[in-house]
């Protein structure tokens, strides 16, 4: 009896320590939304970015940051920063490294020490991500042509509840959406639950193309294909999607990814 009971503690311990490094090994995501106005603003948000924040956090050991623009500008403009962390323990930890980074510090004084009558943004949005069992870390797209011609295409599925929600991302891991995706050639950047956000419960994923063309070539295959339309028909991964946004967006030319 003693025997089977250290057998079983044993294997215990194996799944405990394989689910500890399953969960060590996903990385945790923040999206930076900078909502402005004018053209001021834009410019000031870009400097901070290029001079100040991406040298920081690439001294701070995060290597590849994303910044993307809105295709088609609206009244209200924005600036998306897409920051992959190793753990949600790394971002916690990041405020006190740039508060301790006396180059960003310098580097970022109009920003960071901008009066009240002249902020350099009217808002921030802050959303945060665990990545997905299927897709657990971030992927560089492999395009090859000029940043201002890219599609990167930003999509927020939300579901009517927290279960849904759940139904939505098993369909992407067990359901091998993602390797869908994959096959087909979609480019995905990253997978994301989002566990912190203005829309929820939800996932957002990120998937590019060389340019508009090419994207919509990319999606007509997508609904055309044979595993698609099996796997959108089963009865268990029915009616888990409330609403799908979509938002197209471009790499500038100081981002990293």
């Amino acid at each position: 009896m003693l025997k089977i009971n250290c057998i079983s503690f044993s294997l215990f311990c194996i799944l405990t320590l394989s689910v500890s490094a399953l969960s060590a090994q996903k990385e945790f995501y923040q999206l930076k939304i900078y909502h402005i106005k004018t053209a001021q603003q834009e410019d000031k948000i870009d400097e901070f970015l290029t001079k100040a924040y991406l040298p920081a956090l690439h001294k701070a050991g995060i290597d590849k940051v994303g910044v993307f623009k809105p295709i088609v500008s609206a009244e209200e403009k924005l600036i998306y920063v897409f920051i992959p962390f190793r753990s949600y323990k790394d971002l916690n930890k990041l405020s006190k490294k740039l508060a301790n980074d006396k180059d960003y510090l310098i580097a970022g004084k109009s920003y960071l020490d901008a009066i009240y009558s002249n902020p350099p943004y009217e808002r921030i949005e802050i959303i945060l991500m665990n990545a997905f069992n299927g897709h657990p870390k971030f992927t560089m797209p492999t395009l090859s042509s000029p940043n201002k011609t890219r599609i990167y295409e930003l999509r927020s599925y939300e579901s009517y509840t927290e279960a849904l929600a759940k139904n939505k991302i098993e369909m992407f891991n067990k359901g091998n959406e993602i390797g869908l995706f994959k096959r087909l050639g979609f480019n995905a950047v990253f997978y994301g639950e989002v566990v912190a956000g203005s829309r929820m419960p939800n996932l957002m994923y990120l998937t590019t193309f060389e340019n508009k063309v090419d994207r919509d070539a990319h999606w007509k295959a997508f609904g055309a294909d044979a595993y698609w339309k099996e796997l959108s028909t089963m009865p268990n991964y029915k009616n888990n999607v409330s609403k799908n946004d979509a938002k197209f967006l471009y790499p500038t030319d100081y981002s990293d990814i």
